[in-house]
Order: structure tokens, then sequence, then C-alpha cells
């Protein structure tokens, strides 16, 4: 009986301990076992990074049609063998620099020096040809002024010198060919540049036509990109082009634009020159940049990355016939901000802002889950709204919150 007694006492007990704890709806935040229930301390701010939130600021932003692809020297030239013989020397060698006239190769003159001293030989004796018909003709047609000759013979005579000429024009033009020849053993550079390649090794017989060296010129590039049709109307030769690889700018113009789209890829080809000096560039080195078009100083600029599209079109106040977006902070609030854009600046991540934001506005950047109208942020480092609150757990985006305006 007093073990029954001392239960039943103990379990009244625990029954008026749990009494507090059902304060329901209106229990409110004075409820000390309220926690977690509809009474409690509500939802816990959203906790952000200093890199989620972005400042809007003034300063200048670009029109610009985008290009890219690979620049390619502005010439390049591949030597061949113009005679057929042994080479004697090779003295050029790839990534070697050479000047326009210098000497790459050297073929054994034997046989050329040879057939052009022949041929200088045969337009000397032409020469002496001439010079004895033109004498013959000479006297023949004194001879046929005093009467000692018939015409006939100055007809000959004259025929005999004409003769003669062309002998000796037939001779010239074989020491130009056989000079020529001789000088192609000779295997120069054509231009100034820089060897590519070589094909060829000393003391090698080579064909006529045949490859020896590759030189590029490259003291100037030059970029082709393709630009969609649309957007072509904005191009034209001497506009400003800005271009960037391996980290650093790189400033080069419009040369020349395609007269003609690309009925397969409905594109236009541009191209524009680079100054190489130095050749700090290589052949081939991939670029991305633009076409620089108008320039907006003083402008309103948001990060690109804090804009939004809107599930349904907005259509009340300074918003109305955009569905663009920002979430701008009010001191510990987000709002949705509608915006109307100007430019946009893909490449530097900025965008113009015509009406809806101004300069030291604050935004939230990137693809951040569970903000929506209305909710409380906590930006770390600053100090948490509600107390002692906890972080947010990431889930699922709120219904308001949108979706990260997709880059064109």
């Amino acid at each position: 009986m007093l073990g029954l007694s001392v239960l039943l006492a103990a379990c009244g007990e625990q029954g008026a301990n749990a009494a507090p704890a059902k304060g329901g709806p209106g229990g409110g935040p004075g409820g000390a076992g309220a926690q977690g229930g509809p009474g409690g301390r509500g939802r816990p701010p959203l906790v952000l990074a200093a890199a989620d939130v972005g400042e809007v600021k003034r300063g200048s932003i670009e029109a610009g049609i985008p290009l890219s692809g690979d620049l390619r020297p502005l010439q390049t030239v591949v030597v061949r063998a113009r005679i057929e013989g042994n080479l004697t020397g090779v003295y050029a060698r790839p990534g070697q620099s050479v000047s326009q006239g210098q000497l790459l190769a050297q073929f054994q003159p034997n046989i050329q020096a040879g057939d052009r001293e022949s041929a200088a030989a045969d337009r000397a004796s032409a020469q002496t040809e001439v010079s004895t018909a033109q004498w013959n003709l000479e006297q023949t047609r004194e001879l046929f002024r005093a009467g000692a000759v018939a015409e006939r013979e100055v007809r000959v005579g004259e025929q005999a010198l004409a003769a003669a000429r062309a002998r000796l024009a037939a001779a010239e033009a074989r020491v130009r060919t056989t000079g020529e020849s001789l000088a192609d053993t000779r295997v120069v550079a054509p231009l100034s540049g820089v060897v590519e390649s070589r094909a060829v090794e000393g003391n090698e017989r080579v064909t006529r036509g045949a490859e020896l060296f590759t030189i590029v010129r490259g003291d100037r590039l030059e970029l082709a990109a393709s630009v969609p049709e649309r957007l072509s109307s904005a191009l034209r030769a001497g506009q400003s082009v800005r271009l960037s690889a391996d980290g650093r700018t790189i400033e080069g113009r419009v040369a020349r634009v395609s007269p003609t789209i690309d009925p397969a890829t409905r594109a236009v080809t541009v191209f524009v020159e680079v100054p190489n000096p130095g050749g700090a560039l290589r052949g081939n080195t991939f670029v991305t940049g633009r076409a620089v078009g108008r320039t907006i100083n003083d402008a309103v600029l948001v990060p690109t990355t804090a804009l939004r599209q809107a599930q349904e079109q907005v259509g009340a106040g300074r918003g109305e016939g955009s569905n663009t977006f920002v979430y701008r902070l009010r001191g510990q609030t987000a709002e949705r901000a509608p915006v109307n854009l100007g430019l946009v600046d893909e490449a530097a991540g900025i965008a113009e802002v015509v009406e809806g934001l101004q300069p030291g506005d604050r935004v939230i950047v990137g693809n951040v889950a569970g903000v929506g109208q209305g909710t409380t942020v906590q930006i770390l480092g600053g100090e948490r709204p509600g107390g002692n609150g906890r972080q947010a757990a990431a889930g699922p985006r709120a219904a308001d919150s949108g979706t990260p305006r997709s880059t064109p």
C-alpha cells in the first residue's frame, strides 16, 4: 500500500510540471517550453557571407560585340626549292629570327655557274656578230650609192644584221635565265620573321619545289572571328578591339569585315589585327574579347550576378513592364526591387541600371537559396538579429526568390 501511494504522488508531480508546456498559439515567447512550437522564437535569419552581398556603384560601361578565336601570324611563307640539286649547307633553325635577304641554305652551284658562263660567252659571240653585220651593211650601202652593187646586196646585209641582233637577244635572255638559276642556289629569306619549321638538312639532295622552310611574320597577328548576323551591322573597319589572353589585355583594330554572310552559320567573319612588338604573343594563342562600341560614363552599375528573372511579369510600380529584379537590403531585411537595364557587359560582370537602384544600395548576389521578400538576413561579421537565432538550413528557393538572370 505504501509503494502505491509513492507512485501516485510521482505521477501527479509530472503532470503538474508538464502543464505549462501546453501553451499553444497563445503561448508566445514567454512560454518556457514553447521552443519549436508556433508560439516560439520564429524563423531564424538567413546567414549570408560577405561575398553574397554586392554594392551598386557608379562607373563606366562599354557596349561591345563578343569575339574569340586564335591569333594567327599575319603572314606565313613556305620557302621552296626553285632548282634541283644537293644542299651544301643549311644555316637557319626553327625559332631563329631572320631578316629579309638573309641566307638560309646553299645549293652546290657548279652546274648553274657553268651554264651562266656559257651563256655569257654566247652573248659575247652574238655581240661580235651584230657588230660585224652592222659594218658589212654600212659598206654595202656605200657601194650601192656608188653603183657598184645591186640593191639586193643591201637587202641581204639588212637581213644579216637583223638575224645577228635576234641571236644577241636570245643570248641575253639565256644569260638572265642562267643568272637566276645561279641565284637560286642561294636560298634567302623572302621576308623578315621567325623560322617556324625546317624540312631539310645539309648534304641532302632536294627536288625542285620541295619545301625547305616555313617563315612567319610575328610582328602583327590576326584574329578571324565569327560574329552573329544580328550583331554584324555594328562592325566597321578601324573599330577598337580589346582582347585578353593569359591574363593580359591586348589592344587591336578591326582591319576588315567580310561583305557576305555565311549561309550555313548565319555569321560574318571579322578580321582583327593585333600589334605584337617583340613577338610577346605566340601564333595560335586563343583570345577572347570584344569590339568596343559606345561607352557610357558615370552609369549606375550593378553586378550581373544580382539580376534575377521573375516567374511572373511584374505589373506594378516603376518595374512595370520588366521582369528583371534584384534583392536589395534595407537594414537587415531583403526586399524585391524591380530594375530597368541599359547596357549589359557580361565579360566585366556588370549591367547599367536605368531605373530601380541608387549608388550605395546593397544587393544579394549569386544563387542564394531561401531568400524572398521580407527575409531577415544576417551578414557574417555583423550583429545577429533576434538574439541568438540559428542559421537557416539551405533548402529549396523560396517561392518569391525568383531565378538568377540567364546570360544571353
